[in-house]
């Protein structure tokens, strides 16, 4: 892609998993700023970088300095001091003629139904407190005018430095169960995929509601078996759990809006260049 400067954008979270790797996409083309939390020399002497506690700290302070064109919120922590948090946010989005709102959800937002995968414009509603939460959130920014919001829901996110495939190393290290859950349907996504993704639709201003996840269906104990054999295991645990007897859907796939073939995805493609 060109190079792109005239966008100031600014990565709520950019110490995080998906924060960093959004950054490291990024900050080549577009003026790049991030919040961390955990204080860590490699972020202090980045003078892009602005430490933030969403606990503690006013996220308008800021906003203020950066004045950004596009925030995107990769933010984690505390549930109501991250609606505070986002709550100011929309409220500076709002309040400036040139700035856009990326919003990073989840398909939680879908895990009370389990009948079939679900689609962009279907009405979200989540049993979990974490779905809830994020269905909070996706209704604030929806209030937003329709050019002004860019909802991202993501299914499961894997990629080598990933919490869950940090979790399943340690697990094997310490010879503990992996658990499976093998009514659960479902789709992934990597993390190079979603920056990648996301860096289109910044380039070519796309706005609404977009679904990132891998064009087909996987079962989760069997994904997660041939995740578990490509970090090498050779003879790892499992402990098998069933929610439900009968096959339970939580995939968040496009209808409406569908990204360029170069950007979709297939499950196996994962594995590819992840170890």
């Amino acid at each position: 892609m060109a190079t792109l400067k005239k966008h100031r954008i600014l990565i709520l979270g950019v110490s995080g998993y998906l924060g960093s790797a959004i950054y490291k996409e990024l900050h080549p083309y577009y003026q790049t700023f991030g919040t961390y939390r955990t204080p860590l020399t490699a972020y202090e002497k980045n003078k892009q970088f602005f430490h933030y506690d969403v606990e503690e700290d006013d996220v308008f302070e800021i906003l203020n300095v950066v004045k950004p064109t596009i925030i995107i919120s990769a933010l984690r922590g505390d549930f109501a001091a991250q609606l505070t948090a986002h709550k100011h946010v929309f409220e500076y989005v709002s309040s400036q003629e040139k700035c856009k709102m990326i919003f990073l959800s989840s398909a939680n937002v879908f895990d009370a139904y389990s009948k079939f995968p679900s689609y962009e414009n279907d009405t979200t509603l989540s049993n979990s407190i974490y779905g809830h939460f994020k269905i909070r959130l996706e209704q604030l920014f929806l209030k937003l005018p329709p050019k002004k919001v860019t909802i991202l829901r993501l299914p499961m996110v894997f990629g080598a430095p990933s919490p869950r495939v940090n979790e399943f190393k340690v697990h094997l290290e310490l010879d503990v169960p992996i658990e499976l859950f093998p009514n659960l349907i479902m789709n992934v996504i990597s993390d190079k995929k979603v920056t990648q993704q996301l860096h289109y639709i910044i380039n070519r201003n796309k706005h609404g509601i977009f679904h990132l996840g891998s064009k087909d269906l996987v079962h989760h104990d069997d994904f997660i078996k041939e995740l578990v054999s490509k970090i090498g295991a050779k003879n790892p645990r499992y402990k098998l759990v069933y929610t439900t007897n009968d096959d339970r859907y939580l995939a968040v796939l496009p209808k409406e809006n569908m990204l360029p073939k170069h950007l979709q995805m297939h499950s196996l493609e994962l594995f590819e260049n992840m170890f």
